[in-house]
């Protein structure tokens, strides 16, 4: 029997998971599956039988647990197989010790590409076209998605659910009442809706860093944004494997056009001191008031966890969002930024390859999509499978994207993602540095 979930539950539990998710590394361009698995030879079904159970870590539990579990249900049921998951918060360490000690589960889900790097470079880890068929797979993956786990030309991870963080969500009713257009075709487009929404004496944005030891999370994903779209993703690959400096005259020029955003007068609710002091959580809360105090958030699909409830409970009626759009003269396309769970094999057999084959698959996930909370990375996954029209209408703007890349900062050294960036994020917005001096500090920081 399939288990039904709360879905508000579920949507909070995603929205704590993937916040602290994504708050590194592409060795290689070449778009190819490569040719042959480990040894040069792709695996045979037969050649290792399994043995009727495979085991999976991952670090989502709680209600994302009872979802994921719900969604493999009917695939035991006609395999055969046991799947037995154990969630770990302490995913990124617990992972590498029991691997270095010779213990790795058959499969791991990895959060963020950098952990799974680690291992792939030891020799741990099987790229997936020993096992999968890359080419189906890639055709119906949203384009870019595999890129993000490559590594020397060889791609050791296929994602199993993507959070998609390019999206604008302003208060439906509200924004409808104020007149202003749901479709800004470019950033440009986008400033002069703003400017009438601050003509009418409401702060167009609201935006909240605060996250504990992890403020300024937020701001990096502000300017991985711009960088998409101002520059295009070879650029941005370049600038996330440290390839381009990070005092690069592009990315200075980024942080110059989210500072005109972020600190111009009016702009933002609150101002500077606001975003700092907000919890990114409450970011949303000012555009659900009565009368509406804000119009926008940026943020990702997760967000939504953090809506008032009453606001959950009716969010078709209650909540608009689009995608954030592009930059007039920048990238020609429209870019995703987001992450995923990467699921991964460390034990090749027949069981453990039916199962990589099912969880990356567009088959995998419906009862997981219906519950809420999760989007398919796969383009030709069934959308009447969601369980409202927002998150279809989020499905479907990932799934239109030209171009996805994962989240820069989990792709760069932790030294830099997780610490010197966060940290010249907040000295950046405080005014107590330029542009160009944050940069240059984290360029001076990033780890030979």
């Amino acid at each position: 029997m399939t288990r039904r979930l709360s879905r508000r539950m579920v949507m909070a539990g995603a929205a704590t998971t993937a916040a602290l998710g994504m708050t590194g590394c592409l060795q290689n361009p070449d778009q190819s599956g490569g040719s042959g698995g480990v040894g040069g030879e792709k695996y045979t079904p037969g050649d290792t039988p399994g043995t009727g159970s495979v085991t999976i870590l991952g670090a989502f539990g709680g209600q994302e647990q009872e979802a994921f579990l719900a969604s493999l249900e009917a695939f035991e049921a006609k395999s055969g197989i046991t799947i037995q998951y154990t969630p770990d918060t302490d995913f990124t360490n617990t992972i590498q010790q029991r691997a270095g000690a010779g213990d790795a589960p058959d499969i791991a889900l990895f959060p963020q590409p950098g952990g799974m790097f680690d291992l792939a470079g030891k020799g741990m880890i099987t790229p997936i076209d020993v096992f999968l068929d890359y080419d189906q797979l890639s055709s119906t993956l949203i384009p870019g998605f595999l890129d993000s786990a490559r590594l020397q030309g060889r791609v050791y991870g296929a994602p199993m659910r993507m959070a998609c963080k390019s999206l604008i969500w302003y208060p439906k009713k509200a924004y409808e009442e104020g007149g202003y257009a749901t479709e800004p075709a470019t950033m440009q487009e986008l400033y002069s809706i703003t400017d009438q929404m601050k003509a009418d004496g409401i702060a167009p944005w609201s935006d909240g860093w605060g996250a504990d030891q992890a403020t300024g999370w937020v701001g990096t994903d502000w300017i991985e944004e711009f960088m998409l779209r101002v520059h295009g993703p070879v650029i941005y690959d370049d600038w996330v494997k440290h390839r381009l400096p990070f005092n690069a005259p592009e990315v200075v020029e980024v942080f110059d056009i989210v500072g005109d955003l972020l600190k111009g007068e009016g702009n933002v609710l609150g101002g500077t001191t606001s975003i700092i002091n907000t919890p990114f959580s409450e970011a949303p809360l000012p555009l659900f008031e009565d009368p509406a105090r804000a119009m926008l958030v940026r943020q990702g699909n997760f967000v939504t966890g953090f809506f008032p409830e009453d606001v959950v409970a009716n969010m078709d009626e209650e909540v608009g969002v689009y995608a954030m759009p592009t930059w007039e003269g920048g990238f020609d396309g429209q870019p995703i930024l987001g992450g995923g769970d990467l699921a991964t094999l460390f034990t090749l057999n027949d069981d453990t390859v039916k199962v990589m084959e099912f969880l990356t698959s567009d088959a995998f996930g419906g009862e997981w999509a219906e519950a809420g909370g999760w989007l398919s990375p796969h383009r030709t996954f069934d959308p009447a499978q969601y369980s409202d029209s927002i998150t279809r209408q989020v499905a479907e703007i990932a799934a239109g994207a030209a171009v996805f890349r994962y989240d820069g900062s989990d792709l760069m050294p932790t030294a830099v993602g997780a610490g010197s960036f966060w940290k010249g994020m907040v000295e950046w917005l405080q005014g107590a540095k330029t542009s160009q001096e944050v940069c240059d500090e984290i360029e001076a920081g990033w780890p030979k």
